[in-house]
């Protein structure tokens, strides 16, 4: 239970409040573990997608790389790869575990309070305008006796937030008048606590995983024993597609991905609520990065730069050692110059038509062994 923790007796009260445990997401599935699950399940529904669009070949024209490339370049077998996205989600679960046992007890009610908060901020921050005005050779206070009347609340917020004809009864039984808020300073409260906040918070959140990603990821390439020990795993898959987004070496995928993308929840302060929908972002933005496919009905294909056609430059020979940049982001590549530059087109065409030949000769060959 919180008190009136407002001093000055010309603002509003702030509200008192009770605590009680925040409601589930889902009734019946406790928070704790849909935070552990959710992101497993995004990644298998939409890596399964794609995977039906890759092996039935439904949409040919936006396919990044031919089947042809798929069996002849990758190192690595579907069976190798599924093997270990489930070794690092197991670990990436655990992960889930611990945070959730670390997070502080998810409680509600106190929402009101915490808006009528940021509604004494706004008012607090109305104190200044007189004086500013007065800089930009203004009477703020002339302005407003003159619009007192016609204007009630231009007026007041030109006096410097006081209102005199905003109050209301504290107590029915002796009649005492507080000031109230305005209408417009609860409104811009509430957009700051429920959507100015929580975005900020996502885009922080985003930032965070990005620079960590972007940094480790190019030490991963930069230093040639951990690219041998641990990278050159991912490398396997030249021609990467949906499900083996995760395909790591499981050392390497819980730095790079597990622990960043904790580290970007804790630090950006999330709550268990809005860290569900950042890791099931991330986890959805990474699979689609893998997908192989360029679909200009992608939403995220087209949100960044960052998108399916950046990622696969990366897995090539040629592009290994630019387009560092993941999962939603490409800001550290430019700022640091390790973007790919020039034509890509000859490149992919030579990749294309080595596959198709190599194939060829392959059952030429199995032919004559018959």
């Amino acid at each position: 239970m919180a008190t009136n923790l407002t001093v000055a007796t010309d603002l509003p009260p702030l509200p008192v409040y009770t605590l009680t445990e925040a409601p589930d997401v889902i009734s019946w599935f406790p928070d704790f573990y849909l935070s552990a699950v959710a992101p497993v399940l995004a990644y298998w529904v939409v890596s399964g997608i794609f995977h039906v669009i890759d092996v039935y070949d439904l949409f040919p024209q936006y396919r990044l790389h031919t089947p042809a490339e798929i069996a002849q370049r990758n190192r690595a077998t579907r069976y190798e790869v599924f093997r270990d996205v489930i070794i690092q989600q197991i670990i990436q679960i655990g992960m889930a575990v611990f945070l959730g046992y670390t997070d502080p007890p998810q409680l509600t009610g106190h929402e009101d309070y915490d808006v009528a908060v940021w509604a004494t901020r706004v008012r607090l921050a109305q104190r200044a305008l007189p004086a500013l005005l007065g800089l930009l050779g203004i009477n703020a206070a002339t302005i407003s006796k003159n619009m007192a009347i016609s204007h009630p609340l231009l007026a007041g917020a030109l006096a410097g937030g006081y209102y005199p004809s905003l109050s209301t009864s504290l107590d029915a039984t002796d009649g005492t008048l507080v000031p109230t808020f305005a209408t417009w300073e609860l409104m811009v409260a509430k957009a700051i606590y429920w959507v100015i906040i929580p975005a900020f918070q996502f885009v922080a959140a985003i930032t965070i995983l990005d620079t960590w990603q972007y940094f480790l990821h190019r030490t991963m390439h930069m230093n040639k024993w951990l690219y041998a020990k641990f990278h050159s795993r991912h490398h396997r898959l030249y021609v990467p597609y949906a499900y083996g987004a995760l395909y790591n070496h499981p050392l390497e995928g819980f730095l790079l991905d597990t622990l960043g993308a904790g580290l970007a929840y804790k630090v950006a302060g999330m709550s268990v609520k809005q860290g569900i929908a950042f890791f099931i972002c991330s986890t959805i933005k990474t699979v689609d990065d893998h997908c192989g496919y360029a679909l200009p009905w992608d939403p995220l294909q087209h949100l960044t730069g960052n998108n399916a056609t950046y990622h696969d430059i990366h897995h090539q020979s040629w592009g290994i050692k630019t387009n560092f940049s993941q999962p939603f982001f490409t800001f550290w590549d430019r700022i640091l110059g390790t973007m790919w530059k020039g034509d890509t087109s000859l490149k992919y065409e030579r990749a294309r038509t080595n596959a198709a030949n190599n194939q060829q000769a392959e059952a030429k060959k199995s032919a004559k062994a018959q």
